[in-house]
């Protein structure tokens, strides 16, 4: 028998009206508890106004919803299907003649359509919305001192000097990670007000503990055009090689759209970019994940009621989802240490699920 259109809009309507109820309690809570903890941060500190910390927990808001979406997407899942068997409406679909695959297509669907939705344009909304947080946070409440960007020229780098009011911007060409070694460098120091003082430009730089140290360098006074060959130039600096290495975007911050474009240009650069690669593998598996968040849903949902053990498979079926998460972080783990292929560490979640849900609905339902 075909499933009416009427039908698949009923039961689509009802997970995405479930699935948007249960993403709006899950974001009210985790809201609660960033602003408590934003305030507490805020509170050792007396420039930081009360609107500007409920406007940070906001910012931060969308890039914890990505995390929480698998889980609203099954747990939504799970209640629209316990909703339709409560009521005997699933026991009404299959005395129409229709099967377990027909009624769960429309929610499928449904997932699917969410999954691409939130890849494409909730994902750089929530991207820009983490970048503007990170700001605010780097200002107001972390006291972050140095600014690190890639582009396709290379790393530029903005740090305080040791003046307080006087700071040093760092151009690099190429870098060798490992060795944190630099080539290719010119540094341009700015005194009050912006003025230039000096520039000088290394053939290799090095960050040592406390310490830039350019080599075979020529430095230009602001003041006097006469340049001076030097073969060594210390600079103080803060900076460590851990905090250089954090101070890079992180993969939240950067859109879908952004993503190919920033990992080549830092696999130009010389850094390493699997971290990279596997957040945008991830993103491309997140609609199929979704879908597989349904169908493992639907294992553990669809008994009947005046069968026993329905809240035994539910259990199961919440535990399964945060083993599929733990599961999918450690493989994430395993590819940005190079230690599995980018591929099998982004979508290696998604088949699991996905399989695992699909074997046991023929079992249950054709085996």
């Amino acid at each position: 028998m075909r499933i009416s259109n009427t039908l698949n809009r009923y039961l689509a309507f009802r997970y995405l009206g479930n699935l948007f109820l249960m993403l709006t309690i899950l974001l009210g809570i985790v809201y609660l508890f960033d602003t408590v903890e934003l305030l507490r941060r805020a509170g050792k500190r007396d420039d930081v106004p009360f609107l500007l910390v409920l406007q940070m927990g906001l910012f931060k808001l969308p890039e914890v919803g990505q995390q929480l979406f698998p889980f609203a997407v099954l747990f939504s899942a799970m209640f629209t299907f316990w909703q339709l068997n409560r009521k005997q409406e699933l026991v009404v679909i299959r005395a129409a003649g229709l099967s377990v695959w027909q009624f769960i297509g429309p929610v499928v669907a449904a997932a699917l359509m969410i999954g691409v939705l939130n890849t494409s344009v909730i994902n750089p909304i929530g991207a820009a919305l983490l970048g503007k947080f990170e700001t605010l946070e780097n200002e107001f409440l972390s006291e972050r001192k140095s600014y690190m960007t890639v582009l396709r020229e290379g790393l530029w780098l903005r740090q305080t000097a040791s003046a307080g009011n006087e700071h040093v911007i760092l151009h690099a060409g190429q870098i060798e990670p490992e060795t944190w070694s630099f080539s290719k460098v010119m540094v341009l120091f700015f005194g009050e007000d912006d003025q230039f003082e000096r520039r000088i430009d290394a053939q290799s730089a090095r960050l040592d503990d406390g310490m830039w140290v350019f080599e075979q360098a020529v430095s230009h006074d602001g003041k006097n055009s006469k340049a001076q060959n030097l073969p060594l130039v210390a600079l103080p600096t803060d900076l460590t090689q851990e905090e250089l290495q954090e101070s890079f975007a992180s993969p939240q911050t950067l859109s879908f759209w952004a993503l190919p474009g920033f990992i080549k240009t830092m696999s130009a650069t010389g850094f390493d970019s699997t971290s990279m690669k596997i957040h945008f593998q991830s993103l491309l598996a997140q609609p199929f994940m979704f879908a597989a968040m349904v169908l493992l849903a639907a294992c553990v949902s669809l008994r009947p009621p005046r069968q026993r053990g329905t809240m035994l498979l539910v259990g199961i079926g919440i535990t399964a989802g945060f083993i599929v998460f733990f599961v999918g972080s450690f493989l994430q783990a395993l590819g940005a240490s190079h230690q599995i292929p980018v591929f099998l560490a982004a979508w290696a979640p998604t088949l699991i699920t996905f399989l695992l849900g699909l074997s046991v609905m023929l079992t249950l339902e054709d085996g």
